[in-house]
C-alpha cells in the first residue's frame, strides 16, 4: 500500500489532482485520497447546497398569503414557492 504521506507538495501531482490542491490545500487532498480514493464522488453545484436553508427561510417568511412577494425575493415562480411550503 502507498504512504499518502509521501506526497508532499503538490508538483508530485498531475492534471486534476494538482489544480484541486490548489484549491482545498494539500492535507485536505491527501484526506480525501484516504477515504474516498479510487472511487467518483459527485460535488453539488453552489445552489443546491444552499437550497435546504432557502426553503426553510421561505417557509419561516411566509405569512398565510404572500407568495407574490416570496416569489420575487427569491427569483422563484409562484408554484415553486407554494411546492417549497406544501413540502414542510
Amino acid at each position: 500500500m502507498v504512504d499518502i504521506e509521501k506526497i508532499v507538495s503538490s508538483e508530485q501531482l498531475t492534471g486534476s489532482s494538482k489544480e484541486l490542491v490548489k484549491i482545498i490545500g494539500l492535507e485536505a487532498y491527501k484526506k480525501l485520497v484516504q477515504h474516498f480514493g479510487g472511487s467518483y464522488i459527485y460535488i453539488n453545484k453552489p445552489d443546491t447546497v444552499v437550497r435546504s436553508e432557502r426553503n426553510a427561510e421561505i417557509c419561516r417568511k411566509f405569512n398565510g398569503s404572500n407568495y407574490s412577494q416570496l416569489a420575487m425575493e427569491y427569483n422563484l415562480t409562484e408554484n415553486r414557492i407554494r411546492s417549497i411550503l406544501r413540502q414542510r
